[in-house]
């Protein structure tokens, strides 16, 4: 799994890069329903919306053989591996669900300040890349992101511990204003199984979702084993310990599993 040159300059230029129909269907379809299991267990890794619904799982790997599996996927790994030019860790692993109906907003921000300002990495060299789960609808709360704000650095930010039911460090009006004059808005949307890399300093958020349609999506946050955290704040299961580089398991390993599943169900 290897990114083309035109690939990685679309990264590099606008911050971010879609790869649709990078799982298949049958690979997908074991994640999602697993992801809904681990959705149903009460477990402190599991943050709700203040109505109950699952906001997001978090360190699903470690509990979890299906996302165990795919936070070694080769093409997972390989293409970050590729831009920063080292082995990575897992710094954050978590299932996004923004619940039909009732999933909430995820305000303007970058990711790099929060791992640099609560988990105290160096510098940006870690990035978010996310595989959908359900389908991203234009309508259904799909992640907004505004091209080329990476290139502006880790900006002002304040800690928005009431808007909802996850602290964040957000932007305010103007800054986003100013950068989406700059650069727009782009929504990508996709099929299940398509996977959104994004830069760390990329500025980004959703809006609630108020339609029959869930939108779950996987995040793993990749980090550059040279870029270790330092001064973590928040609990393991958040902001990992563990720096040893991952070790990519076969491109076969989830479709192998999927399918082992379900031989057990039949």
């Amino acid at each position: 799994m290897r990114l083309t040159d035109a690939q990685v300059r679309q990264f590099h230029t606008e911050g971010w890069l879609f790869l649709p129909d990078l799982f298949s269907p049958e690979e997908v379809a074991v994640l999602r329903e697993e992801a809904e299991a681990i959705y149903r267990e009460d477990r402190p890794e599991i943050w709700r919306e203040k109505s109950g619904a699952p906001r997001t799982a978090f360190a699903a790997h470690t509990y979890n053989e299906a996302f165990r599996i795919l936070a070694a996927h080769p093409r997972m790994i390989g293409p970050i591996e590729q831009v920063f030019g080292e082995r990575l860790y897992m710094h954050q692993f978590k299932i996004n669900a923004k619940a039909a109906f009732t999933g909430d907003v995820w305000q303007w921000h970058q990711d790099y300040g929060t791992w640099a300002r609560d988990d105290g990495m160096p510098e940006p060299r870690a990035m978010n890349i996310s595989v959908f789960l359900d389908e991203v609808m234009p309508i259904n709360g799909p992640l907004m992101l505004i091209p080329r704000s990476h290139r502006h650095g880790v900006l002002e930010a304040g800690h928005d511990t009431e808007t909802t039911s996850y602290p964040l460090w957000t932007l305010d009006e103007a800054t986003v204003t100013r950068l989406v004059e700059e650069g727009g808005i782009v929504a990508p949307t996709g099929r299940p199984g398509g996977m959104l890399m994004f830069h760390g300093n990329l500025v980004h958020g959703s809006a609630p979702n108020i339609t029959p349609y869930p939108r779950k999506i996987v995040y793993l946050t990749l980090n550059a084993v040279s870029n270790r955290i330092r001064r973590p704040t928040r609990p393991e299961w958040i902001a990992h310990r563990d720096f040893a580089p991952i070790e990519p398991v076969a491109d076969d390993a989830l479709l192998r599993y999927a399918r082992s599943r379900r031989q057990e169900a039949e």
